[in-house]
């Protein structure tokens, strides 16, 4: 019998826009089952890469989010750490792992760098589901219509986004299991 898909729903917090040259500050996962139910969730803010610097872009971006900075410096870790107890909670989980984040282009390529420098390994292979990719086929629009003011207010139940990782990840994983439902 296959496993069932369990969808990990992440959202990272970072210091610029590239893993290694930038840091990875926190990320929060989120599994879900299909029907929305919530199997488990973990988070971790990291200590920065050695040598790694601030982008001064992001670092303007992060002036005007004190809150949401302050809570990703709290209670650091190490990276490797971090990781090797992230794909080992993973691999916990009761099916066959799908990253999915929104957008995963950035969430993704900063997590896939993370597991494979601290971890040698990702529980998701090399690919990684796109909400918003998946939401533009739901809606039968252009990718650049797909956008959260276009998308119906029920399928996000009034859950914030205030960039603190594991919120945002659960409010993405909301998302995604209601686009998942409207699909099918």
């Amino acid at each position: 019998m296959p496993q069932t898909e369990i969808y990990i729903s992440t959202d990272i917090e970072t210091d610029g826009p590239i893993p290694g040259p930038n840091s990875m500050l926190s990320f929060g996962s989120a599994a879900f089952a299909a029907d929305k139910t919530l199997l488990g969730t973990f988070e971790a803010n990291l200590a920065t890469l050695p040598g790694a610097v601030e982008d001064p872009t992001t670092k303007e971006w992060w002036n005007t989010q004190p809150e949401a900075w302050a809570a990703c410096h709290t209670n650091l870790q190490e990276p490797d750490a971090a990781m090797k107890s992230y794909v080992n909670w993973v691999k916990s989980l009761p099916g066959k792992p799908v990253f999915v984040a929104y957008p995963a282009g950035f969430d993704f390529l900063f997590m896939y760098w993370y597991m494979i420098r601290f971890a040698g390994e990702s529980p998701f292979s090399f690919s990684a589901l796109d909400i918003k990719s998946y939401a533009m086929a739901v809606l039968k629009c252009d990718y650049k219509k797909a956008v959260k003011k276009n998308m119906p207010k029920h399928w996000f139940e009034n859950q914030p986004h205030n960039h603190k990782a594991l919120e945002d990840a659960i409010g993405q994983g909301i998302l995604f299991c209601n686009l998942l439902a409207a699909n099918r």
